[in-house]
């Protein structure tokens, strides 16, 4: 089966399909193109839409990511990002693979097809040619033929006439003669061109034609085999990520199987468990039975004298009430639950004429707190219930996170720790950095000054000294709510015992406070006042007539520190001071100057030189 043969007349529709043949390929390769933009632009989007759900860093939406379902989320997201990246894969490798081979290969082809039809048209203005010239000599012949015969009619014309002359006669004889000649070198013209034709003709429809043809057809079957190869590329180019996508898939399935709702549970818990206990039962008010009421805020600070019960602030006795827990007395209201008091107390806004009665205002409260933290070392547990109360009302935000719940406050701190340990190991590695770079400068002086990172070196180094600093007082404050300071001697356990011990009567007195108002009911600012109020006092009656602690030894400071936080002094190198506490174990020691100033050095600063008594003892 051979184009030469079966259609060795059909030149000018093979000319028509093989430009047919072409115009598909063309059309195969804008197909593919079409598909490699598919694949960017859904890349592109699958990429965008990971990017839009992609949590904000250091945002509040970044940290409710902790949870395993988060997380999850997080891991389809990644992942949806690497099956986008497969689908730009797709893209490169058809355009690689299929367009650009395409597009060479069509340019070869045609430049293929347009050599063999004009080869063949060669072929065929040779044999027209050659056609001419068997017409030309044919019609020649076919003349000189009509000519030779009518000279031969007029030579025996004027032969069979008397009346010519014999030199006529002779002269028409000789151009017969001619005419025949003439006509006989035509015929051998004719017929000498004929064989040639016919030897040229046989050459173009056996020879030429077929093997042009020939050449016509293998350029068609390989553009056909070639287009099926770029199919199944096509196909191969898809296949080849198919595990890779497969594996995404994976990433997604096992992503979802490490969801743990427990975990998440306790994620819950850790995130908003304030460390403090519920309130204990409420007790039954009988009020069948006469009740002494009291009606003015004396009954506050007279209520201690009286011997009622202890309760603790943060124990589990049956009295113990909660300070912002509303109480209505009246049996027509129905009771609200206690999530929605304590939304109540947690949204409401700061009533700051309450605090009107104080003895010396807030200021004076906060003195005392601070003076208070100096002396027993650090608030108890139930001082950090009560300041995380009143933080609330006065909206304060306190460095040591004494605002916040145990549970939180530990949590804050240990972040803040974390974050303090990375820049300390952030700056250390700048000044081994700096350092190196020195001994290069020290071994190489054209490369640069070592004296010119001296400032530099001092400034990273006394960075390093606050962060220092920064940190064991936050991992002081940490070991605090952790439980892991050494026990407060014996004065600061009797100053906490009488606090506790006079905390709890305020508290009944606000329940009686109460009930002592004439519609039995109870309103949230009497409340706030009256316990605020009797706070100060307290603190007024424990702390102004407290001695100040008797010094156990001396100490020389053999660095400058400067004192700038709080509960801190500030010495001068060589200055001689008195050592009224030593390090618990917190890297800090307690001294004073005078009777006024006192406060916390780290211990590294100064050389501690304690009594043979403190020793001893």
């Amino acid at each position: 089966m051979s184009w030469g043969t079966e259609l060795w007349d059909q030149f000018d529709n093979l000319e028509k399909h093989t430009q047919w043949g072409i115009d598909i390929l063309e059309k195969y390769i804008k197909f593919v193109k079409e598909r490699t933009e598919i694949e960017l632009s859904y890349a592109k989007q699958l990429r965008n839409l990971s990017k839009k759900y992609q949590p904000k860093k250091n945002s509040k939406e970044e940290e409710e990511y902790k949870y395993t379902s988060c997380k999850a989320f997080i891991s389809t997201l990644n992942e949806m990002n690497d099956y986008a990246g497969q689908h730009e894969v797709i893209s490169e490798n058809m355009a690689s693979q299929i367009i650009v081979d395409l597009a060479r290969y069509v340019q070869e082809l045609k430049q293929e097809r347009k050599s063999n039809f004009h080869d063949g048209r060669k072929a065929q203005q040779h044999i027209e040619t050659c056609w001419k010239q068997l017409e030309s000599s044919k019609r020649r012949f076919e003349r000189d033929c009509k000519e030779a015969d009518r000279a031969q009619q007029y030579f025996e014309k004027m032969d069979a006439d008397i009346n010519v002359t014999k030199a006529d006669v002779e002269k028409a004889r000789q151009q017969a003669q001619i005419r025949h000649q003439m006509a006989e070198d035509s015929k051998a013209d004719y017929s000498s061109i004929l064989q040639k034709f016919n030897h040229e003709q046989h050459e173009y429809y056996h020879t030429h034609i077929p093997n042009i043809f020939q050449k016509i057809q293998e350029m068609e079957e390989r553009r056909i085999v070639r287009i099926g190869e770029s199919m199944k590329t096509y196909a191969e180019v898809d296949r080849q990520v198919i595990p890779i996508i497969g594996k995404c898939l994976d990433g997604i399935v096992k992503a979802a199987e490490s969801i743990d709702q427990k975990n998440d549970s306790q994620l819950v818990i850790e995130a908003y468990k304030s460390g403090f206990e519920p309130p204990g039962d409420i007790e039954f008010e009988d009020y069948t039975q006469p009740m002494k009421r009291t009606v003015s805020d004396n009954s506050l600070s007279n209520s201690r004298g009286e011997g009622k019960p202890d309760l603790k602030f943060g124990g589990k006795s049956k009295g113990k009430l909660w300070p912002f827990i509303k109480k209505n007395k009246s049996p027509k209201q129905q009771k609200e639950p206690l999530s929605h008091r304590f939304n109540e107390f947690m949204t409401s806004k700061p009533k700051i004429h309450c605090f009107r009665s104080l003895k010396r205002g807030t200021q004076s409260f906060c003195f005392h707190k601070e003076l208070m933290k100096r002396t027993i070392g650090k608030p108890t547990y139930a001082f950090e219930a009560r300041d995380y109360v009143l933080s609330l009302k006065l909206g304060a935000t306190p460095e040591d996170f004494s605002n916040l719940p145990p549970e939180q406050r530990r949590k804050k701190l240990q972040q803040k720790v974390d974050e303090l340990n990375k820049e300390i190991q952030k700056e250390m590695d700048q000044r081994d950095a700096i350092t190196k770079m020195k001994d290069v400068y020290l071994k190489n002086p054209q490369m640069g000054d070592p004296a010119s990172l001296d400032h530099k070196l001092a400034e990273v180094s006394q960075n390093i000294e606050k962060l220092r600093l920064e940190t064991q007082k936050f991992e002081a404050w940490l070991a605090e709510v952790e439980g892991r300071l050494p026990a407060r001697s014996e004065q600061a356990r009797r100053q906490s015992g009488l606090y506790d011990s006079q905390n709890p009567p305020t508290v009944n007195n606000c329940a009686q406070d109460r009930e002592s108002s004439p519609d039995g009911s109870y309103t949230e600012e009497q409340s706030q006042e009256s316990e605020v109020k009797v706070l100060a006092t307290d603190f007024d009656d424990e702390f102004d007539d407290e001695e100040p602690l008797a010094a156990i030894g001396t100490c020389k400071a053999l660095y400058t520190f400067e004192g700038q936080n709080e509960g801190t002094i500030s010495v001068v190198e060589g200055e001689t001071l008195y050592v009224i506490e030593e390090d618990k174990g917190d890297g800090w020691t307690r001294i004073r100057r005078n009777e006024d100033e006192e406060g916390y050095v780290p211990t590294s600063y100064v050389e501690v030189c304690l009594d043979k008594n403190a020793k001893d003892s």
